[in-house]
C-alpha cells in the first residue's frame, strides 16, 4: 500500500521532521511505500530542516506544494499526524484525499 504522510510543519521545531521520520519507519516496517514529504524536502533542495526553529522561509512553497498533492494521487491512503488540522497544507491534503476518497488514518 502507498502511503501518504501528511501533517503540521511550518512552525515546529525541526520542522516536525521527527514525526514524519518516525511514521515511515512504521509503515516501512509493515512493509508499505511511503511519500514522506520531509523526505521529499530533503530530496528536492538537499536541506535537511531538522535543528531548525520552524519559521525559516520556504522559498519554493509552491513547487511543494504542487509535489505533495501529486504525491496524494499516487496513495491509497493518507497518514494524518497530530496537529493536522492547524497547517494549511495538511488541510488541503486530507480535503484532496477526501474528494479522491483514500482511506484516512488519523495518529
Amino acid at each position: 500500500m502507498n502511503i501518504y504522510i501528511a501533517g503540521p510543519m511550518t512552525g515546529l521545531k525541526d520542522f516536525n521532521f521527527p514525526a514524519f521520520f518516525a511514521a515511515e519507519a512504521q509503515f516501512n516496517e509493515l512493509g508499505h511505500t511511503c511519500f514522506n514529504p520531509a523526505q521529499m524536502d530533503i530530496d528536492a533542495d538537499g536541506v535537511d530542516r531538522t535543528g531548525m526553529n520552524g519559521d525559516e522561509h520556504v522559498p519554493n512553497i509552491k513547487e511543494i506544494a504542487r509535489r505533495d498533492v501529486d504525491a496524494v494521487f499516487e496513495c491509497d491512503m493518507v497518514y494524518m499526524l497530530k496537529g493536522w488540522e492547524r497547517s494549511n497544507g495538511a488541510l488541503a491534503e486530507h480535503r484532496l484525499a477526501v474528494w479522491l476518497g483514500l482511506d484516512i488514518t488519523y495518529q
